[in-house]
Protein backbone atom coordinates (compact mmCIF):
# COMPACT_ATOMS: atom_id res chain seq x y z
CA UNK A 1 0.00 0.00 0.00
CA UNK A 2 1.39 3.66 -1.05
CA UNK A 3 -0.21 6.71 0.81
CA UNK A 4 0.92 10.13 -0.15
CA UNK A 5 -0.51 13.15 1.43
CA UNK A 6 -0.66 17.01 0.28
CA UNK A 7 -2.23 20.13 1.59
CA UNK A 8 -2.78 23.06 -0.43
CA UNK A 9 -3.10 26.58 1.41
CA UNK A 10 -1.58 24.42 4.85
CA UNK A 11 -5.86 23.80 4.98
CA UNK A 12 -6.93 21.54 1.82
CA UNK A 13 -5.71 18.48 2.38
CA UNK A 14 -5.50 15.70 -0.19
CA UNK A 15 -5.19 12.18 0.54
CA UNK A 16 -4.04 9.60 -2.00
CA UNK A 17 -4.38 5.67 -1.22
CA UNK A 18 -3.13 3.30 -3.63
CA UNK A 19 -4.11 -0.33 -2.78
CA UNK A 20 -1.70 -3.75 -3.79
CA UNK A 21 -3.61 -7.02 -3.75
CA UNK A 22 -1.83 -8.19 -1.08
CA UNK A 23 -3.25 -5.41 1.06
CA UNK A 24 -6.32 -7.38 1.28
CA UNK A 25 -6.11 -10.76 -0.28
CA UNK A 26 -5.84 -12.62 2.40
CA UNK A 27 -8.93 -11.00 4.21
CA UNK A 28 -10.90 -12.07 1.61
CA UNK A 29 -9.99 -15.42 1.45
CA UNK A 30 -10.09 -15.61 5.20
CA UNK A 31 -14.13 -14.47 5.10
CA UNK A 32 -14.88 -17.10 1.92
CA UNK A 33 -13.19 -19.92 3.85
CA UNK A 34 -15.83 -19.03 6.90
CA UNK A 35 -19.03 -18.61 4.53
CA UNK A 36 -18.15 -21.58 2.99
CA UNK A 37 -17.91 -23.54 6.35
CA UNK A 38 -21.05 -22.14 7.49
CA UNK A 39 -22.78 -22.68 4.00
CA UNK A 40 -26.10 -24.65 3.20
CA UNK A 41 -26.16 -25.55 -0.49
CA UNK A 42 -28.49 -28.03 -1.91
CA UNK A 43 -26.91 -30.87 -3.35
CA UNK A 44 -23.62 -30.27 -1.14
CA UNK A 45 -22.90 -31.55 2.24
CA UNK A 46 -22.46 -28.72 4.83
CA UNK A 47 -18.82 -26.81 4.18
CA UNK A 48 -18.38 -28.78 1.10
CA UNK A 49 -19.57 -26.13 -1.43
CA UNK A 50 -17.12 -25.45 -4.50
CA UNK A 51 -15.28 -22.52 -3.58
CA UNK A 52 -15.86 -21.26 -7.30
CA UNK A 53 -19.56 -21.25 -6.34
CA UNK A 54 -19.00 -19.60 -3.11
CA UNK A 55 -16.69 -16.66 -4.63
CA UNK A 56 -18.93 -16.20 -7.99
CA UNK A 57 -21.58 -15.52 -5.43
CA UNK A 58 -20.10 -13.47 -2.55
CA UNK A 59 -16.88 -12.69 -3.91
CA UNK A 60 -17.54 -9.21 -4.98
CA UNK A 61 -19.29 -7.77 -1.91
CA UNK A 62 -16.51 -9.35 0.54
CA UNK A 63 -13.79 -7.99 -1.47
CA UNK A 64 -15.51 -4.71 -1.46
CA UNK A 65 -15.59 -4.93 2.11
CA UNK A 66 -12.07 -5.62 2.30
CA UNK A 67 -11.32 -2.98 0.83
CA UNK A 68 -13.12 -0.91 2.36
CA UNK A 69 -11.79 -1.67 5.82
CA UNK A 70 -8.43 -1.31 4.63
CA UNK A 71 -8.49 1.92 3.37
CA UNK A 72 -10.38 2.99 6.26
CA UNK A 73 -7.76 1.83 9.25
CA UNK A 74 -4.59 2.96 7.06
CA UNK A 75 -6.33 6.36 6.48
CA UNK A 76 -6.97 7.36 10.53
CA UNK A 77 -3.70 5.42 10.75
CA UNK A 78 -1.97 7.62 8.65
CA UNK A 79 -3.86 11.10 10.11
CA UNK A 80 -2.60 9.79 13.79
CA UNK A 81 0.56 8.87 13.32
CA UNK A 82 1.60 12.14 11.16
CA UNK A 83 -0.63 14.06 13.69
CA UNK A 84 -2.68 16.08 10.82
CA UNK A 85 -5.13 17.91 12.76
CA UNK A 86 -8.52 16.99 10.64
CA UNK A 87 -11.96 18.81 10.69
CA UNK A 88 -14.78 16.35 10.62
CA UNK A 89 -14.45 13.15 8.31
CA UNK A 90 -12.50 12.38 5.10
CA UNK A 91 -14.68 12.95 1.82
CA UNK A 92 -14.39 11.59 -1.37
CA UNK A 93 -12.78 14.07 -4.02
CA UNK A 94 -14.03 15.07 -6.38
CA UNK A 95 -10.41 13.77 -8.40
CA UNK A 96 -11.75 10.29 -7.42
CA UNK A 97 -11.72 8.51 -10.80
CA UNK A 98 -14.05 5.63 -11.01
CA UNK A 99 -12.47 2.15 -9.24
CA UNK A 100 -13.07 -0.98 -11.14
CA UNK A 101 -13.21 -3.44 -8.07
CA UNK A 102 -13.67 -6.48 -10.53
CA UNK A 103 -10.23 -4.98 -12.68
CA UNK A 104 -6.60 -6.37 -11.26
CA UNK A 105 -5.36 -4.47 -8.30
CA UNK A 106 -4.10 -1.50 -8.16
CA UNK A 107 -7.33 0.29 -7.20
CA UNK A 108 -6.77 3.66 -6.25
CA UNK A 109 -8.95 5.78 -3.81
CA UNK A 110 -8.45 10.05 -2.93
CA UNK A 111 -10.16 11.86 -0.12
CA UNK A 112 -10.26 14.95 0.20
CA UNK A 113 -9.13 16.50 3.83
CA UNK A 114 -9.97 19.66 5.70
CA UNK A 115 -6.91 20.23 8.07
CA UNK A 116 -6.96 22.67 10.81
CA UNK A 117 -5.60 26.17 10.01
CA UNK A 118 -2.08 26.65 12.41
CA UNK A 119 -2.46 29.07 14.69
CA UNK A 120 -1.11 29.83 18.39
CA UNK A 121 -3.25 30.85 21.10
CA UNK A 122 -0.97 31.69 23.80
CA UNK A 123 -2.00 33.63 26.88
CA UNK A 124 1.29 34.67 29.43
CA UNK A 125 1.28 37.22 32.35
CA UNK A 126 1.61 39.99 29.52
CA UNK A 127 -2.08 39.72 28.33
CA UNK A 128 -4.62 41.80 30.60
CA UNK A 129 -8.19 40.49 30.61
CA UNK A 130 -11.06 41.77 32.39
CA UNK A 131 -12.52 40.45 35.28
CA UNK A 132 -15.74 41.75 36.86
CA UNK A 133 -16.39 41.33 40.42
CA UNK A 134 -20.22 41.79 41.59
CA UNK A 135 -20.95 43.68 44.55
CA UNK A 136 -23.27 41.89 46.92
CA UNK A 137 -25.21 44.97 48.49
CA UNK A 138 -28.20 45.72 50.14
CA UNK A 139 -30.47 46.55 47.20
CA UNK A 140 -29.72 42.64 45.71
CA UNK A 141 -30.07 41.26 49.01
CA UNK A 142 -33.68 43.06 48.97
CA UNK A 143 -34.14 41.47 45.94
CA UNK A 144 -33.52 37.70 46.88
CA UNK A 145 -35.43 38.33 50.32
CA UNK A 146 -38.46 39.40 48.36
CA UNK A 147 -37.97 36.42 45.67
CA UNK A 148 -38.20 34.22 48.64
CA UNK A 149 -41.22 36.13 50.51
CA UNK A 150 -42.79 35.89 46.67
CA UNK A 151 -42.54 32.30 46.55
CA UNK A 152 -43.46 31.37 49.72
CA UNK A 153 -46.44 33.97 49.10
CA UNK A 154 -50.53 32.60 48.99
CA UNK A 155 -53.63 33.84 47.16
CA UNK A 156 -56.24 35.54 49.51
CA UNK A 157 -60.13 35.72 49.25
CA UNK A 158 -61.13 39.20 49.44
CA UNK A 159 -64.33 41.85 48.41
CA UNK A 160 -62.96 44.28 46.54
CA UNK A 161 -60.88 43.79 42.95
CA UNK A 162 -57.25 45.31 43.03
CA UNK A 163 -54.81 45.47 40.31
CA UNK A 164 -53.27 42.35 39.97
CA UNK A 165 -56.09 40.12 41.96
CA UNK A 166 -57.11 37.00 40.41
CA UNK A 167 -61.20 36.70 39.19
CA UNK A 168 -63.15 33.77 39.00
CA UNK A 169 -66.45 34.03 37.55
CA UNK A 170 -69.34 32.80 35.26
CA UNK A 171 -69.25 33.83 31.49
CA UNK A 172 -71.78 34.11 29.26
CA UNK A 173 -72.23 35.57 25.86
CA UNK A 174 -74.64 38.04 25.34
CA UNK A 175 -77.32 39.10 22.53
CA UNK A 176 -77.69 42.50 20.55
CA UNK A 177 -79.73 43.06 23.38
CA UNK A 178 -77.41 42.28 26.07
CA UNK A 179 -79.61 39.55 27.23
CA UNK A 180 -77.79 35.66 27.88
CA UNK A 181 -77.69 34.34 24.36
CA UNK A 182 -79.79 30.90 24.09
CA UNK A 183 -77.13 28.34 23.30
CA UNK A 184 -74.49 30.46 23.29
CA UNK A 185 -70.73 30.12 25.20
CA UNK A 186 -71.16 29.60 28.61
CA UNK A 187 -68.08 28.75 30.79
CA UNK A 188 -68.47 28.56 34.29
CA UNK A 189 -65.78 29.50 36.81
CA UNK A 190 -63.21 31.01 34.28
CA UNK A 191 -60.45 32.46 35.89
CA UNK A 192 -59.51 35.66 34.51
CA UNK A 193 -56.32 38.90 35.31
CA UNK A 194 -57.73 41.78 34.20
CA UNK A 195 -54.39 43.28 34.44
CA UNK A 196 -52.99 41.62 31.92
CA UNK A 197 -55.95 42.87 28.93
CA UNK A 198 -54.14 45.30 26.85
CA UNK A 199 -57.27 47.37 25.73
CA UNK A 200 -57.56 50.26 28.29
CA UNK A 201 -61.73 50.56 27.99
CA UNK A 202 -61.78 47.06 28.47
CA UNK A 203 -59.92 46.66 31.21
CA UNK A 204 -61.14 50.21 32.97
CA UNK A 205 -64.83 47.89 33.13
CA UNK A 206 -62.90 45.88 35.84
CA UNK A 207 -61.68 48.99 38.12
CA UNK A 208 -63.27 48.88 41.63
CA UNK A 209 -65.34 45.63 41.08
CA UNK A 210 -66.82 43.63 43.78
CA UNK A 211 -67.52 40.20 44.85
CA UNK A 212 -70.81 39.20 42.88
CA UNK A 213 -70.88 41.87 40.80
CA UNK A 214 -71.50 41.24 36.86
CA UNK A 215 -69.46 43.04 34.42
CA UNK A 216 -70.43 43.35 30.54
CA UNK A 217 -67.19 43.24 28.15
CA UNK A 218 -65.79 41.94 24.61
CA UNK A 219 -63.27 39.37 25.37
CA UNK A 220 -62.64 40.37 20.79
CA UNK A 221 -61.87 44.00 21.68
CA UNK A 222 -60.36 43.07 25.38
CA UNK A 223 -57.58 40.59 23.68
CA UNK A 224 -57.40 41.96 19.79
CA UNK A 225 -54.13 40.13 18.83
CA UNK A 226 -54.54 37.09 20.92
CA UNK A 227 -56.13 34.74 20.05
CA UNK A 228 -54.95 32.00 22.42
CA UNK A 229 -55.88 33.82 25.34
CA UNK A 230 -59.38 33.79 23.94
CA UNK A 231 -59.14 30.44 23.17
CA UNK A 232 -58.12 29.59 26.51
CA UNK A 233 -60.86 31.81 28.28
CA UNK A 234 -64.05 30.59 26.56
CA UNK A 235 -62.84 27.28 25.61
CA UNK A 236 -62.97 27.29 21.77
CA UNK A 237 -61.44 26.61 19.00
CA UNK A 238 -59.42 29.42 17.00
CA UNK A 239 -61.35 29.36 14.10
CA UNK A 240 -64.86 30.21 16.48
CA UNK A 241 -62.58 33.02 18.26
CA UNK A 242 -61.90 34.47 14.54
CA UNK A 243 -65.28 35.15 14.10
CA UNK A 244 -66.48 35.91 17.48
CA UNK A 245 -67.76 39.56 17.60
CA UNK A 246 -70.15 38.97 20.84
CA UNK A 247 -70.32 40.89 24.24
CA UNK A 248 -70.09 38.76 27.66
CA UNK A 249 -71.28 39.11 31.11
CA UNK A 250 -68.98 37.73 34.11
CA UNK A 251 -70.35 37.28 37.42
CA UNK A 252 -67.88 37.61 39.71
CA UNK A 253 -67.66 34.84 42.14
CA UNK A 254 -64.38 34.62 43.61
CA UNK A 255 -61.66 37.26 44.06
CA UNK A 256 -58.21 36.51 45.34
CA UNK A 257 -54.88 38.75 46.02
CA UNK A 258 -51.42 37.41 46.35
CA UNK A 259 -49.54 38.21 48.96
CA UNK A 260 -46.30 37.59 49.89
CA UNK A 261 -45.27 35.99 53.08
CA UNK A 262 -43.61 37.90 55.77
CA UNK A 263 -40.15 38.07 56.40
CA UNK A 264 -40.29 36.49 59.76
CA UNK A 265 -39.06 33.06 61.55
CA UNK A 266 -41.84 30.62 59.04
CA UNK A 267 -40.10 32.27 55.94
CA UNK A 268 -36.94 31.72 57.56
CA UNK A 269 -37.67 27.91 58.57
CA UNK A 270 -39.58 27.42 54.79
CA UNK A 271 -36.07 28.45 53.34
CA UNK A 272 -33.65 27.31 55.02
CA UNK A 273 -35.00 24.43 57.50
CA UNK A 274 -36.33 24.66 60.79
CA UNK A 275 -34.33 26.97 62.66
CA UNK A 276 -31.22 26.92 60.51
CA UNK A 277 -31.97 30.84 60.56
CA UNK A 278 -32.77 32.95 63.61
CA UNK A 279 -33.12 36.42 62.55
CA UNK A 280 -33.38 38.34 59.82
CA UNK A 281 -29.85 39.48 59.85
CA UNK A 282 -28.68 35.71 59.64
CA UNK A 283 -31.09 35.38 56.94
CA UNK A 284 -29.69 38.32 54.96
CA UNK A 285 -26.13 36.98 55.69
CA UNK A 286 -27.15 33.47 54.63
CA UNK A 287 -28.44 35.03 50.83
CA UNK A 288 -25.22 36.69 50.73
CA UNK A 289 -23.09 33.81 51.79
CA UNK A 290 -25.55 32.05 48.82
CA UNK A 291 -24.80 34.42 46.35
CA UNK A 292 -21.05 34.81 46.31
CA UNK A 293 -19.89 31.05 44.89
CA UNK A 294 -23.28 32.05 42.21
CA UNK A 295 -21.84 35.42 41.51
CA UNK A 296 -17.82 34.08 41.26
CA UNK A 297 -19.53 31.72 38.64
CA UNK A 298 -21.19 34.52 36.76
CA UNK A 299 -18.10 36.80 36.56
CA UNK A 300 -15.83 33.37 35.93
CA UNK A 301 -18.80 33.01 33.05
CA UNK A 302 -17.88 36.54 31.69
CA UNK A 303 -14.11 36.16 32.16
CA UNK A 304 -14.00 32.96 29.24
CA UNK A 305 -16.49 34.86 27.44
CA UNK A 306 -13.64 37.99 27.38
CA UNK A 307 -10.62 35.44 27.08
CA UNK A 308 -12.46 34.44 23.29
CA UNK A 309 -12.70 37.35 22.51
CA UNK A 310 -8.80 39.08 23.65
CA UNK A 311 -7.77 35.59 21.89
CA UNK A 312 -10.02 35.96 18.39
CA UNK A 313 -8.69 39.53 18.02
CA UNK A 314 -4.91 38.33 19.16
CA UNK A 315 -5.10 35.29 16.89
CA UNK A 316 -6.93 37.65 13.73
CA UNK A 317 -8.38 35.72 10.36
CA UNK A 318 -7.99 32.38 9.61
CA UNK A 319 -7.86 30.47 6.73
CA UNK A 320 -10.08 27.74 6.51
CA UNK A 321 -11.06 25.13 3.51
CA UNK A 322 -14.25 26.78 3.63
CA UNK A 323 -15.64 24.36 0.49
CA UNK A 324 -14.68 21.13 1.88
CA UNK A 325 -16.14 22.11 5.34
CA UNK A 326 -19.30 22.97 3.90
CA UNK A 327 -19.58 19.75 2.09
CA UNK A 328 -19.17 18.23 5.48
CA UNK A 329 -21.90 20.64 7.02
CA UNK A 330 -24.67 19.91 4.16
CA UNK A 331 -23.58 16.23 4.82
CA UNK A 332 -24.16 16.39 8.39
CA UNK A 333 -27.40 18.42 7.91
CA UNK A 334 -28.82 16.26 5.07
CA UNK A 335 -32.50 17.16 6.32
CA UNK A 336 -32.01 20.57 6.44
CA UNK A 337 -33.07 23.22 3.77
CA UNK A 338 -30.68 23.70 0.88
CA UNK A 339 -29.75 27.15 2.15
CA UNK A 340 -29.13 26.27 5.96
CA UNK A 341 -25.06 26.21 5.52
CA UNK A 342 -25.21 29.29 3.90
CA UNK A 343 -27.02 31.00 6.43
CA UNK A 344 -25.16 28.74 9.36
CA UNK A 345 -21.56 28.86 7.72
CA UNK A 346 -20.34 31.55 9.61
CA UNK A 347 -21.78 31.35 12.39
CA UNK A 348 -19.99 27.53 12.90
CA UNK A 349 -16.82 28.43 12.20
CA UNK A 350 -16.87 30.99 15.10
CA UNK A 351 -17.51 28.37 17.23
CA UNK A 352 -14.83 25.83 15.51
CA UNK A 353 -11.93 28.46 16.00
CA UNK A 354 -13.01 28.96 19.69
CA UNK A 355 -12.99 25.21 19.89
CA UNK A 356 -9.89 24.60 18.52
CA UNK A 357 -8.34 27.87 20.32
CA UNK A 358 -9.75 26.03 23.67
CA UNK A 359 -8.12 23.09 22.73
CA UNK A 360 -4.85 24.80 22.52
CA UNK A 361 -5.53 26.71 25.64
CA UNK A 362 -6.21 23.23 27.61
CA UNK A 363 -3.31 21.27 26.29
CA UNK A 364 -0.96 24.57 27.28
CA UNK A 365 -2.34 24.24 30.91
CA UNK A 366 -2.16 20.53 31.24
CA UNK A 367 -6.00 20.97 32.19
CA UNK A 368 -7.56 16.98 32.80
CA UNK A 369 -10.47 16.30 34.53
CA UNK A 370 -11.32 12.58 35.97
CA UNK A 371 -14.77 11.27 37.10
CA UNK A 372 -14.90 12.45 40.47
CA UNK A 373 -14.79 16.33 38.98
CA UNK A 374 -17.66 14.99 36.75
CA UNK A 375 -19.39 14.29 39.62
CA UNK A 376 -18.98 17.23 41.23
CA UNK A 377 -19.80 19.41 38.19
CA UNK A 378 -22.71 17.69 37.52
CA UNK A 379 -23.96 18.23 41.05
CA UNK A 380 -23.44 21.88 40.66
CA UNK A 381 -25.68 21.48 37.82
CA UNK A 382 -28.05 19.87 39.22
CA UNK A 383 -28.05 22.29 42.15
CA UNK A 384 -28.63 25.21 40.51
CA UNK A 385 -31.70 23.27 38.15
CA UNK A 386 -33.28 22.36 42.25
CA UNK A 387 -32.54 25.94 43.04
CA UNK A 388 -34.65 27.45 39.75
CA UNK A 389 -37.97 25.82 41.70
CA UNK A 390 -37.06 27.16 45.12
CA UNK A 391 -35.24 24.00 46.46
CA UNK A 392 -32.28 25.18 48.28
CA UNK A 393 -31.83 22.47 50.56
CA UNK A 394 -32.00 19.41 48.46
CA UNK A 395 -30.42 16.76 50.36
CA UNK A 396 -26.81 15.23 49.36
CA UNK A 397 -28.20 11.93 48.16
CA UNK A 398 -30.86 13.55 45.93
CA UNK A 399 -28.71 15.65 43.98
CA UNK A 400 -26.16 12.56 43.30
CA UNK A 401 -28.56 10.74 42.34
CA UNK A 402 -30.11 12.97 39.60
CA UNK A 403 -26.05 13.73 38.99
CA UNK A 404 -26.15 10.16 37.80
CA UNK A 405 -29.16 10.06 36.05
CA UNK A 406 -27.78 13.04 34.37
CA UNK A 407 -24.42 11.36 33.45
CA UNK A 408 -26.43 8.51 31.80
CA UNK A 409 -27.59 10.47 28.97
CA UNK A 410 -24.64 11.07 26.26
CA UNK A 411 -25.87 14.91 25.64
CA UNK A 412 -25.88 15.84 28.84
CA UNK A 413 -23.29 13.95 29.83
CA UNK A 414 -21.08 15.36 27.24
CA UNK A 415 -22.12 19.17 28.41
CA UNK A 416 -21.24 18.15 31.97
CA UNK A 417 -17.32 17.14 31.11
CA UNK A 418 -17.09 20.61 29.09
CA UNK A 419 -18.53 22.13 31.78
CA UNK A 420 -16.13 21.06 34.44
CA UNK A 421 -13.20 21.77 31.88
CA UNK A 422 -14.13 25.76 31.57
CA UNK A 423 -14.18 25.50 35.20
CA UNK A 424 -10.72 24.21 35.42
CA UNK A 425 -9.44 26.09 32.63
CA UNK A 426 -11.12 29.31 33.81
CA UNK A 427 -9.08 28.98 37.42
CA UNK A 428 -6.31 28.16 35.63
CA UNK A 429 -6.10 31.31 33.15
CA UNK A 430 -7.52 33.74 35.96
CA UNK A 431 -3.68 32.79 37.73
CA UNK A 432 -1.73 33.17 33.76
CA UNK A 433 -3.04 36.67 32.49
CA UNK A 434 -3.08 39.91 34.43
CA UNK A 435 -6.25 40.38 35.40
CA UNK A 436 -7.97 44.20 34.95
CA UNK A 437 -10.51 43.76 37.91
CA UNK A 438 -13.38 45.86 38.20
CA UNK A 439 -16.53 46.09 40.77
CA UNK A 440 -19.93 46.07 39.23
CA UNK A 441 -23.22 45.69 40.40
CA UNK A 442 -25.05 43.08 38.73
CA UNK A 443 -27.38 45.34 36.74
CA UNK A 444 -24.62 47.05 35.39
CA UNK A 445 -22.93 43.08 34.68
CA UNK A 446 -26.04 41.98 33.23
CA UNK A 447 -25.98 45.00 30.57
CA UNK A 448 -22.38 43.47 30.01
CA UNK A 449 -23.87 40.48 29.34
CA UNK A 450 -26.40 42.07 27.53
CA UNK A 451 -23.97 43.58 24.91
Amino acid sequence: MNISFEAKEKVNGLMTIVVEESDFQADVEKTLKDIRRRANVPGFRPGMAPMSMIKRQYGASIKMDAINKVVGQELYKYIQENKIQMLGEPLPSAQQEPVDIEGAAPYTFKFDIAVAPEFNAELTANDTIDYYNINIDDELINRQVDMYASRAGRYEKVETFEGNDMLKGDLRELDAEGNTLEGGITVEAAIMMPEYIKVDDQKKLFEGAKLGDIITFNPKKAYPENLGELTSLLKISREQAETLTSDFSYQITEISRFTKAEVGQELFDQTYGKDAVKSEEEFRQRISDELKPQLVNNSDFKFLLDVRKYLENKVGQLTYPDEILKRIMKQNNKDKADDYVEKNYEGSIRELTWHLMKEQLVAANEIKIDDAEIMQAAKGMAATQFAQYGMNNVPEEYLENYAKEMLKKDDSRQGIVDRAIDVKLTAALKSVVKLNEKSVSLDEFNKLMAE
